[in-house]
């Protein structure tokens, strides 16, 4: 049996990972993820990776996410946008002003990757509405939880309905299969401000109370294909 929980509403590519991405209307998802996600990241001299939080792998670096990433049409290397939007001339030299640190560099993966744990994100509107809901005066859209996809669910869909999605297949489109893994473990990265975004420590209080930190459905790739905004997504 079949069943169709929603429809792609957003397509969302991190080229550098930790800072603000770009949104899509549609892409390639490899078995890798969606093509050139996180493909590249600001690395310090003991190779760990930028990012919100400080673990074996990574090495919070404030101020990351109040910055924009994207790749040019028909290029591989990403660009690293400014606090106003302008494309940097040349990011590892940015970033160590930016940062304050002379050890840092933009890299693209190698042996480690830069994915804290599976290569697609997925959020419903169901569990993103009760987000609001549940910290009302803050603003809140899907930037703070960084999917790669945001489904449109039907009214009436349960806040954290992607529970029920764990362990089954689901086709996206005519020929993306994927399978639902588990969710997120959420970090301080979701409180955190980028562009018009305040910070907050509402949001991860409101998600650990409810939900027990954690918020998505994290994804891999069984069969490569292209997503585009209005897809279904149908369990089979």
């Amino acid at each position: 049996m079949t069943y169709t929980v929603g429809t792609v509403e957003r397509i969302w590519r991190y080229p550098i990972k930790s800072t603000g991405g770009e949104r899509l209307e549609q892409a390639e998802v490899v078995a890798r993820g969606l093509a050139g996600d996180r493909l590249f990241a600001v690395r310090d001299g003991e190779g760990k990776f930028g990012s919100g939080k400080n673990t074996r792998r990574f090495r919070r670096m404030p101020g990351l996410l109040e910055l924009r990433s994207r790749y040019p049409g028909g290029t591989e290397r990403p660009e690293l946008l400014d606090l106003h939007g302008a494309v940097v001339a040349d990011p590892t030299a940015f970033l160590r002003r930016y940062l304050g640190r002379d050890d840092v560099e933009l890299a693209r993966e190698r042996e480690i990757s830069h994915f804290d744990q599976l290569p697609l994100s997925v959020l419903s509107t169901a569990t993103l509405d009760w987000v609001r809901a549940a910290v009302p005066g803050v603003p809140v859209d899907e930037r703070r939880f960084r999917p790669n996809l945001l489904i449109r669910t039907p009214p009436g869909t349960r806040p954290f309905a992607e529970d029920d999605w764990f362990g089954c297949t689901a086709r996206i489109g005519r020929t993306l299969c994927v399978e639902f893994v588990r969710s997120s473990e959420r970090c301080v990265m979701t409180n955190q401000a980028q562009r018009d975004l305040p910070h907050s420590p509402l949001i991860l209080r409101a998600i650990a109370k409810a939900h027990h930190s954690r918020l998505d459905a994290l994804a891999t790739v069984l069969v490569p294909g292209p997503v585009s905004s209005g897809d279904a997504v149908t369990l089979i």
